[in-house]
């Protein structure tokens, strides 16, 4: 009796294993990919940021067909990572699994424990198992543990809310507004190019204060923002008939009160 064909729609691999074989074989010193084994994880580590940053703006298009993709690309690059740590005897891709599940779990006590109840006090109960984890990885100050690779402005809010927690924060609005005026004063009076970057820096965290002490999350509000200029200012290209540049400030400026105004009356 002759056996049936495998079926060619079934991979004798599971996708993961797959794409884990994929990689060992890019980084196969004998026949691997020169690109891939030239790599290290500081040359990689900007392909890392980058495709994170490309998921967000899937998700920001509303497009599942691109986000898939991306998705496919960050989890690449989790696998580059994890193997390059396999070949230096570090870890492996499983542990790196393993890892996140154990803290998932531990995290979730109330889902994984034994009680299985949604407790009081989430948000606090939260904070309290990430003290402990940053205490357990020799954490002793409120600031350990911020990643420095953060965004400027989403580092910014975390160390600010580390503060907070401390008892370290304005009890309303009225402080960090005021704080602005004064750096804005500070940044006028700067002399030198290193007093101007000092107080630059200065009034930007204390614009991510005020921002946050507004219950709005800065780099969200940012991001806001960035849309809305580039629509507008494309908007006055449009309406410039690419002659944008030729025309004057006021005449610039007229342009884009025009789109302003198309855009809180669409209709008019």
């Amino acid at each position: 009796m002759t056996a049936p064909p495998p079926d060619q729609s079934t991979p004798d691999l599971s996708d993961m294993q797959r794409l884990l074989a994929i990689m060992a074989r890019l980084r196969d010193p004998q026949g691997g990919c020169e690109w891939d084994l030239a790599q290290d994880f500081s040359t990689i580590a900007p392909y890392t940021i980058e495709e994170a940053y490309e998921v967000a703006d899937a998700i920001e298009r509303g497009d599942m067909a691109l986000l898939r993709e991306e998705l496919g690309d960050l989890l690449l690059q989790v696998v580059f990572h994890s193997r390059m740590a396999e070949e230096a005897g570090q870890f492996d891709f499983a542990s790196v699994a393993e890892a996140i599940s154990d803290k998932m779990e531990a995290r979730h006590p109330h889902i994984f424990g034994e009680g299985h109840h949604e407790p009081t006090g989430r948000e606090e109960r939260w904070e309290a198992l990430k003290h402990a984890e940053r205490a357990a990885k020799g954490a002793t100050g409120a600031m350990d543990g911020v990643a420095l690779a953060l965004p400027a402005l989403m580092r910014a809010e975390k160390l600010q809310k580390r503060a907070a927690r401390q008892g370290f924060d304005w009890p309303d609005t009225a402080g960090p507004a005021a704080k602005i005026v004064e750096e804005i004063d500070e940044l006028a009076a700067a002399r030198s190019e290193a007093e101007r970057i000092d107080e630059a820096g200065d009034l930007l965290f204390a614009a991510v204060n005020l921002v946050r002490a507004n219950g709005v999350a800065p780099e969200d509000a940012l991001r806001a923002a960035n849309a809305k200029f580039e629509r507008r200012f494309r908007a006055m290209e449009t309406l410039a008939g690419g002659r944008f540049a030729q025309l004057s400030l006021d005449e610039q400026e007229a342009l884009w009160q025009r789109v302003k105004a198309a855009e809180r009356n669409p209709a008019a």
